[in-house]
């Protein structure tokens, strides 16, 4: 995280202390730094600053609408890949089939499916289609404007979890992608503190979802009708993590700054290096698609008759942190490398791989 985002937060509660909790200045203060998280993040993902629903979390988005969801028993839902899904975009969903049918498209080892199989599967009853775009553990980017466009007019909605490209990738555009919602967090690619996240919801799809909570913030309550106020404070009961939100601002406000097309070049540059390096050692087999375009700057691989836990706890006691990642059920190591990382990094990881 920016030094930047973490003076943001000190900042946000030195102020908001010396003003005095609960006050009209502190209350316009929270507001006005709200607005400008919106902002920030609506340019980010190219949508209106109302339409952001201020969370802890991706899990917080993946649940208002896999709970949310107004659906019948007739319904079906259609989901990607089972048990090569991250647990938070595969739980909440699974849960479901005890009120709706859940449907599974197939995926090959890289987590692509078959856009005709898609297809063939929707039906009248179909009350939403979930993906990642881009998945956590081999980091292949998904076809979703061509999903987007596939459902666009059929009124099915349409829920991505993007917790693996905001920040990350060049562009990530509601627009072109045509999704009604959409979940993240701002502690991965945002370099944003942890405890905060965002629920994109587009405007004219609010009404699909009955919120999990209602407060004040939320409702009002008028000669004894209860009614939602409009988004996004339908979906936001109760306080927030309102110095995390400023933390969360200030990082979306330096990547924008570095420019995302910058970040997703120097990105490629660190994760072709690591595929490169990696093919030449005897007994890594690498993951994920080997077209720069279709991946993130996540590189998975194994290294032969080696256990993916103790190598990557290897690592880490020489200041290395990769991480364990599953595809189906077999275990992996999973490198980030996001812009702050050098390609003598890089290198240091390669020639710890070799000494193994």
């Amino acid at each position: 995280m920016p030094i930047s985002s973490i003076k943001a937060m000190t900042d946000f509660l030195v102020t908001y202390n010396e003003m005095g909790p609960d006050s009209m200045t502190a209350d316009d203060f929270v507001r006005e730094r709200l607005l400008l998280a919106r902002k920030a993040i609506s340019h980010l993902i190219k949508c209106k600053p109302e339409e952001v629903i201020l969370t802890q979390s991706t899990t917080d988005g993946v649940n208002m609408v896999a709970s949310g969801l107004k659906l019948n028993l007739k319904s079906n839902i259609i989901i990607r890949g089972s048990t090569h899904e991250h647990p938070a975009n595969h739980y909440p969903w699974i849960r479901l089939a005890k009120k709706c049918e859940v449907r599974n498209l197939e995926v090959n080892e890289v987590g692509f499916f078959d856009l005709g199989k898609l297809r063939s599967v929707i039906d009248s009853n179909t009350g939403l289609v979930v993906l990642s775009h881009a998945l956590y553990n081999t980091g292949a980017i998904l076809p979703v404007e061509d999903v987007g466009n596939l459902l666009h007019g059929s009124n099915i909605p349409y829920f991505l979890d993007s917790a693996q490209t905001v920040g990350c990738l060049e562009e990530v555009d509601v627009n072109k992608i045509k999704c009604d919602f959409m979940s993240f967090n701002g502690s991965k690619w945002l370099c944003g503190p942890m405890g905060t996240g965002v629920f994109f919801c587009k405007k004219e799809s609010s009404e699909l979802i009955e919120p999990l909570q209602i407060g004040g913030e939320s409702a009002i309550f008028y000669e004894g009708n209860l009614a939602y106020k409009e988004i996004p404070a339908r979906f936001q009961a109760g306080f927030r993590n309102w110095a995390g939100v400023a933390g969360l601002e200030a990082s979306a406000v330096y990547l924008l700054r570095l420019g995302l097309g910058n970040i997703r070049q120097k990105n490629i540059k660190l994760a072709n290096l690591l595929r490169e390096e990696l093919s030449k050692i005897y007994g890594v087999t690498l993951y994920g698609p080997e077209e720069a375009e279709k991946r993130t700057s996540i590189v998975s691989f194994t290294l032969q008759d080696q256990d993916p836990k103790t190598v990557v706890g290897r690592l880490e006691k020489e200041n290395m942190v990769l991480a364990v990642r599953e595809i189906f059920n077999k275990k992996i190591i999973r490198a980030s490398m996001h812009f702050f990382n050098t390609e003598s990094e890089v290198l240091k990881v390669v020639s710890a791989i070799k000494r193994m």
